[in-house]
């Protein structure tokens, strides 16, 4: 019974890492419980539980969600991530939310820096419920 072991249905403890090799091109939306790298090109969505790495030849156009991001290659679009790393040949344009960015000497980074977008929904619901029932009290004592 060599290859019908007890242990063959068993999850492999070793951390996974998906790769996108250069010359790989994929577009779409993509959704990974494992770390990325990409050294080729994607389109599209990108959610992951765990850790991108765009390397010099990789090149992502799109929206990533991700714990963390850490590019030596060109992002486009939006990211969403705790965590983001632009090393010394990394560029992104577009925009981030996050609250812990790092650029190195000679990355690059054009675009709007907002923070986590967890907490800042959490900021602005007071505001808007304080502006809210300030507009309703106005309104009342305009038609009386």
């Amino acid at each position: 019974m060599g290859i019908f072991n007890k242990q063959g249905g068993t999850t492999s403890q070793h951390a996974t890492t998906t790769v996108i090799a250069k010359g790989c091109n994929i577009t779409g939306e993509l959704q990974l419980a494992c770390d990325i790298q990409v050294d080729g090109i994607i389109e599209g969505k990108l959610r992951l539980e765990k850790t991108l790495i765009v390397s010099d030849s990789g090149r992502l156009n799109g929206e990533i969600y991700a714990d963390k991001i850490i590019v030596n290659g060109l992002i486009e679009g939006t990211c969403y991530a705790n965590a983001i790393e632009i090393l010394d040949k990394g560029k992104v344009t577009g925009t981030i939310y996050c609250d812990d960015l790092s650029i190195e000497r000679g990355g690059s980074f054009l675009g709007s820096t907002y923070p986590a977008e967890k907490e800042q929904v959490i900021t602005l619901e007071p505001k808007d419920k304080a502006s809210t029932k300030k507009l309703k009290s106005e309104s009342k004592a305009v038609n009386e």
